[in-house]
């Protein structure tokens, strides 16, 4: 699917990029806010902005969290690392007690200070069920004040791993929201929020939504940074071919967090040769920090992907290396077998992998189905063991070009162990509710929800989440209680404690590997592209920069992205 790169020889022309996307043309630009002064980014919305709560479950707006709100603390997963944020510091002071400092000085936008009161604020919300992170309270026992800036929380059980990844996470709100239901609460504080973080909402619109500076954000006295640009602009996605256009369009977007088809041709090829001043992360193969895992989800209550065995010819039918190189012309990698990220790494169980892991071996595939019972049909595709005919629709969302090209590729390998699977692009809502539905009513999917975290517990939580929950993972309906158990004592296990965690993820792994709920593909990417026309210094691997996601995502602002704005310095 990605662009060839002849192509992007005849885009050096300004005219001719206008010509082959002309929404760029029509992108807007406000010529109101100063162009060294203003950074505009895109990647995250798809749809118009309006949605300023920071409690709604990932349905707020971009920089809603991170540059509004801000949480107690950051998580950088390149180093694994958690940085005091609006907390001094929190530790655990007692088998089931969890005490937190927060910094003293810090003041909300409108003046007043922000104290435990606020922190005790935002738990308590929590108890409504339309909270994001109301499942806290299932092993939360209390949160009280020990003084103005000291909190106390006290669990029935502590459960750390979740713990840890609510800190970074989800952001502390003013108390003077006041009195919330369950519904009220989803839109409180929609207009002028207040919020404690480095920006303040100033307008928005249908195409985006723009941040102005907060001039008295406690971070420039308390921690001695500064965001550099003065207003940061969202503009709300049309296509991945629109946002193209629009980076080699002389600068209008100066950050893109979409996946861009042909990106690598462009970083390699003519930005080289002084064509275009855009950069990724690595500048070289596969340029992009990896994101979450893309797995093939085959829905386990019908036949025949109930069937553990037919799971493992599908997996060793697909050709991942043919999607990697032509599809996203080696901008992402091949998953483990496991699917766990690279930040992940240690945690991979090598013995187990070697093992019950698998490879793309159409031959072995089909000896497989044949010794499981399957029986070729004449068309020379197997069919169910009673003799009716298999047919698998495998679907994702209508312009999601890379997943599109994706699935088209898996068809075709597939036909070569005998697997018919049939490409279907139905709009994301039409998907989701096939996803969510209880049966569900697919038969096959990518899905890539577990994203990097600070713990593979959040991943193992996703695939077998039990019982099933709407968007809480576990689309493919597995059930097995032994590995709902092992996730559940993986979330008990504290964080410090890595050999303990080594072993239960082994199970884990031990039973992935054996059953196949999910079938890991690639490392879907981090998708970012940088173009210096305007801002440079971005985050990269290059030794001396800095090492952060450079991505606007929700919940990125808080796995260190927001420390890019400090960095960053006006091209000369």
């Amino acid at each position: 699917m990605g662009l060839k790169r002849r192509l992007f020889v005849l885009l050096a022309s300004a005219s001719l990029v206008g010509a082959l996307f002309p929404a760029a043309a029509s992108a807007t630009t406000p010529t109101s806010y100063p162009r060294d002064q203003t950074l505009y980014t895109t990647g995250t919305m798809w749809y118009p902005p309006g949605n300023f709560n920071p409690v709604s479950n990932s349905q707020e707006t971009t920089g809603t969290l991170g540059l509004l709100y801000e949480p107690l603390f950051l998580y950088n997963p390149l180093t694994d690392k958690f940085t005091p944020w609006l907390a001094k510091g929190g530790s655990w002071t007692g088998s089931n007690v969890y005490t937190l400092t927060l910094r003293q000085g810090i003041k909300w936008n409108d003046g007043t200070a922000l104290t435990a009161d606020d922190v005790i604020y935002t738990v308590n919300l929590g108890k409504l069920p339309s909270v994001g992170y109301s499942t806290i309270w299932n092993f939360l026992q209390s949160v009280t004040k020990v003084d103005q800036y000291t909190v106390k929380f006290t669990f029935s059980k502590p459960e750390y791993q979740e713990w840890s990844n609510w800190l970074y996470n989800w952001a502390i709100v003013p108390s003077s929201w006041g009195t919330k239901d369950a519904t009220s609460v989803l839109f409180a504080n929609s207009t002028n929020p207040v919020g404690s973080g480095p920006y303040k909402l100033l307008t928005y619109n249908a195409q985006e939504v723009v941040w102005q500076k907060n001039d008295s954000w406690w971070g420039k006295s308390l921690l001695g940074l500064d965001v550099k640009p003065e207003y940061v602009i969202d503009l709300t996605d049309l296509s991945n071919n629109v946002t193209l256009g629009q980076m080699l369009s002389g600068g209008t977007v100066d950050l893109s967090n979409n996946f861009l088809p042909g990106i690598a041709s462009i970083v390699t090829g003519l930005a080289g040769q002084g064509g275009y001043s855009i950069s990724t992360y690595y500048s070289k193969p596969p340029y992009m920090l990896s994101a979450n895992t893309a797995w093939l989800v085959p829905n386990v209550t019908k036949k025949p992907t109930n069937d553990p065995v037919f799971r493992r010819a599908l997996a060793e039918s697909i050709n991942v290396s043919q999607i990697v190189t032509n599809v996203y012309t080696n901008i992402v990698a091949a998953a483990n077998p496991t699917g766990l990220l690279p930040t992940w790494s240690q945690y991979i169980d090598k013995s187990a992998v070697a093992k019950y892991g698998f490879t793309y071996n159409p031959t072995d595939a089909k000896k497989l189905l044949t010794n499981a019972g399957y029986k070729m049909g004449s068309d020379g595709y197997f069919r169910n063991k009673d003799g009716s005919p298999i047919n698998l629709s495998l679907i994702v969302p209508n312009g999601w070009t890379d997943w599109m090209a994706a699935i088209q590729s898996i068809a075709q390998s597939a036909k070569k162990a005998g697997i018919r699977i049939t490409p279907g692009f139905p709009s994301q809502a039409d998907r989701l509710s096939k996803m969510n539905a209880n049966p569900p009513t697919f038969d096959l999917t990518i899905a890539n929800d577990a994203q990097i975290s600070n713990t593979p517990w959040t991943y193992y939580n996703w695939m077998f989440h039990t019982p099933f929950v709407a968007n809480a993972g576990n689309y493919a309906h597995y059930k097995n209680a032994t590995a709902w158990s092992l996730v559940q004592q993986l979330d008990t296990t504290p964080s410090s404690n890595v050999s303990a965690m080594k072993s239960i993820i082994s199970q884990l792994e031990t039973i992935q590997l054996q059953n196949l709920p999910v079938i890991p593909l690639w490392y879907n990417g981090m998708w970012s592209q940088a173009n210096n026309t305007v801002w440079t210094n971005w985050p990269s691997s290059a030794a001396g920069s800095l090492h952060v996601p450079p991505v606007t995502w929700g919940g990125y602002w808080n796995m260190g992205a927001v420390l890019m704005l400090t960095t960053l310095k006006l091209a000369q």
